[in-house]
């Protein structure tokens, strides 16, 4: 389900806390790097189950207010639009997605709290009574509003967000992007989505293959730039003279290991894409000026890397 650049980020981020001195076994930095990767899937669950436990509530408080001693005609007579909607039962019903709530043993017994606060301002929002009372019953309208719903009441949710960053060190860069593919899987789910059918579908056409896949690329990729880093430490420093190698930041220096070991060893990625991402990856975790350092750096060894033919990919155009 996740996509290269975020495993690409998971490795650098398991590769930092390898070289700062964390776990030597490599086999166990693995292991953890797998665990991290699936814990985006867990948390993409959550977020589901919050979006559902919100919704346990809100037909809680909907029934509680029937039974006040003087509910207003409101009360006594809710629409139910809310908890009929098309999109939400779609999500209800789907088997895959409950089992993995289960699997993962994902409780909000204890956050209540949070649950009422959160309905508290659904409750008291515009774009809700705005739903509620639109004479439009269609399934695009309720998909509308349902994501919208989950942007504001889960995706932006500081409070789960801080509950989530909490319990797991993974969490803190993952919230947003499990939310993301939370969205995503929203905005593309068919009316006719089947009960049995598994979510992450909607994103792959097959589950195992592409695990099997994933899984091969990321402890690859960790493996080879563990394995090869003292030789791609020398090639940096030979194509950065104006830069003394102690002072340039580990960051910096584990992207463009990174980088040498998948332009080296990942013969079925072409040369430009791969350049391409960690460029894009040093914009968010280096600085204006590493950034560039980084592009010139990678230019030059590319180049001679190029014309010593050392780059051995399989396919027409790879190099490029």
């Amino acid at each position: 389900m996740l996509g290269r650049r975020h495993y690409r980020v998971k490795v650098l981020q398991a590769l930092y806390a390898f070289f700062q001195g964390g776990e030597t076994r490599i086999e166990i930095a693995e292991k953890n790097l797998l665990k991290s990767i699936e814990m985006v899937y867990q948390l993409f669950s959550l977020q589901f189950s919050f979006l559902f436990e919100l919704m346990h509530f809100y037909e809680f408080r909907m029934e509680e207010s029937k039974n006040k001693f003087y509910p207003t005609a409101d009360e006594l007579n809710p629409s139910l639009k809310l908890m009929q909607n098309s999109l939400l039962k779609i999500l209800f019903e789907n088997e895959p997605l409950k089992k993995q709530i289960e699997r993962y043993s994902i409780s909000w017994t204890e956050e209540q709290e949070m649950v009422r606060k959160t309905y508290m301002k659904l409750k008291a929002s515009k774009d809700l009574q705005a739903y509620l009372s639109s004479e439009e019953n269609s399934f695009e309208n309720d998909r509308s509003f349902l994501i919208k719903l989950f942007r504001k009441n889960v995706a932006n949710n500081a409070d789960l967000r801080s509950f989530c960053e909490e319990r797991s060190i993974h969490w803190h860069d993952d919230f947003d992007v499990a939310s993301g593919y939370a969205i995503k899987a929203m905005m593309i789910m068919p009316e006719n989505f089947k009960t049995r059918d598994d979510i992450i579908y909607l994103f792959i056409k097959d589950n195992e293959d592409e695990a099997a896949e994933s899984n091969e690329f990321i402890t690859k990729l960790f493996r080879m730039t563990v394995l090869h880093s003292e030789e791609f430490e020398k090639l940096v420093g030979s194509r950065s003279k104006n830069w003394e190698l102690e002072r340039i930041a580990l960051t910096d220096i584990i992207i463009l290991k990174m980088a040498l070991a998948e332009v080296l060893y990942f013969p079925q990625i072409p040369v430009k894409v791969s350049l391409n991402e960690y460029i894009e990856i040093s914009k968010h975790f280096s600085t204006q000026k590493s950034k560039q350092f980084i592009n010139g750096i990678l230019d030059k060894l590319v180049a001679d890397l190029k014309e010593e033919g050392q780059l051995k990919k399989s396919g027409r155009g790879l190099i490029q």
